[in-house]
């Protein structure tokens, strides 16, 4: 019998393991009974929580602290990766910006800014990086990424031609942008943008009126944050000649999308999409016998850009079977079989609570893939 390949391509289990120590836990339990098989890890991620650490571990890269302006305005501890080529950054914003750094009793988007993003960018550039992917998931802010702006340079004046406070609060007196003092380095950087959302920047799909109720906003302040976004569109367009209000994605993560558009070289991709490339998965599938994914938790959603769909896309170019894990199997499943999963397993034994089934990640995950294994074994007799 010939020797067989697995490709473990997961995401994390969030709160329990990270998309490496899943492959770890799959293979610990594959080479059980197939103790001879090739196995090769591409950890994944979807552009949300977990990318950086996905990309840093699947192109051995490094993984970087910087202190940076938290959202609101303290000093936070954020990361960012560099990949394997030393070219390529990965950011996530939400580390440096999200909405988990703030309490929820503090949470207002009239002043949480992005501030400590822009920051992030400018430690990347002090080590000549060229490309970034930056996820812009989760974040605490609706500044239209005003402040990643006021980080990299850009200088925002009110009619007084006074500088304008950070937040997007602020954004309705905005009267002039300067460029001239922005980082020179962004001119020959390429940002890649990881984000599913397709919302524009202002009105009833915009940022203010979807996102702004979970980070804080009260009805009035929802309204208010419109009419500046909207502003301040108008401002860019006037002033820097680019229309970002109705473009779609434009309204990601507080119109940080909108902010990127005007101040930055950027294009937006589907992030399952950004890490399929940079992990090199497509090439690591050819020839394999198995591809193990999953995450923790599967149902009929994941079809819309989740990791074991995009994995199972690509598996299904080369025609290799996919199986999935999964911590908690939703509704509708089965409308993932004809996307290129040909099965799914939970990994739960038994009822418990949820602190010991994170805490047991490992071993559940182990277990089920040794047990898928023998399965596979069973009927290649």
């Amino acid at each position: 019998m010939k020797q067989k390949t697995f490709v473990l391509a997961p995401d994390s289990f969030k709160e329990s393991l990270t998309a490496k120590q899943v492959c770890q836990a799959m293979e610990s339990g594959l080479k059980k009974v197939f103790p001879d098989a090739k196995y090769i890890h591409v950890p994944m991620a979807d552009g949300g929580e977990g990318t950086t650490q996905s990309l840093v571990d699947a192109t051995n890269g490094t993984l970087y602290a910087c202190e940076v302006t938290g959202p609101l305005g303290n000093k936070v501890t954020a990361y960012y990766g560099i990949l394997g080529d030393n070219a390529t950054a990965v950011i996530e914003m939400a580390s440096a910006s999200g909405i988990h750094l703030v309490p929820k009793e503090q949470r207002n988007p009239l002043i949480t800014t992005t501030f400590g993003t822009g920051e992030l960018i400018l430690d990347c550039l002090k080590r000549g990086i060229k490309k970034i992917i930056l996820g812009i998931g989760g974040s605490a802010t609706n500044d239209g990424g005003a402040g990643m702006a006021q980080a990299l340079g850009v200088k925002l004046y009110d009619k007084n031609n006074q500088l304008l406070p950070k937040g997007g609060g602020a954004l309705g007196d905005l009267a002039k942008i300067d460029t001239s003092e922005i980082n020179p380095q962004l001119d020959t950087v390429e940002f890649i943008v990881a984000s599913d959302v397709t919302n524009p920047l202002c009105g009833e799909k915009g940022a203010s009126r979807v996102f702004g109720p979970q980070k804080g906003a009260t009805p009035e302040m929802v309204e208010q944050l419109d009419v500046n976004l909207q502003h301040y569109a108008s401002i860019i367009k006037t002033q820097l000649n680019k229309d970002v209000a109705t473009i779609p994605g434009a309204g990601a993560a507080g119109g940080l999308g909108a902010g990127l558009m005007a101040f930055t070289n950027s294009k937006m991709e589907k992030g399952i999409d950004i890490v399929i490339k940079y992990s090199n998965l497509e090439n690591q599938l050819i020839g394999a016998d198995f591809c193990f994914t999953g995450e923790g938790g599967i149902d009929f959603q994941t079809k819309f850009g989740k990791t074991p769909y995009g994995v199972a896309q690509t598996a299904k170019k080369h025609n290799v079977p996919v199986i999935a894990l999964a911590g908690m199997i939703g509704e509708n499943i089965e409308e993932l079989y004809p996307e290129g999963i040909n099965t799914i397993f939970g990994i739960i034994p038994s009822l418990a609570k949820i602190e010991d089934l994170l805490a047991d990640g490992f071993k559940n995950i182990e277990r089920t893939s040794e047990n898928i294994g023998r399965l596979i074994n069973i009927t290649q007799l």
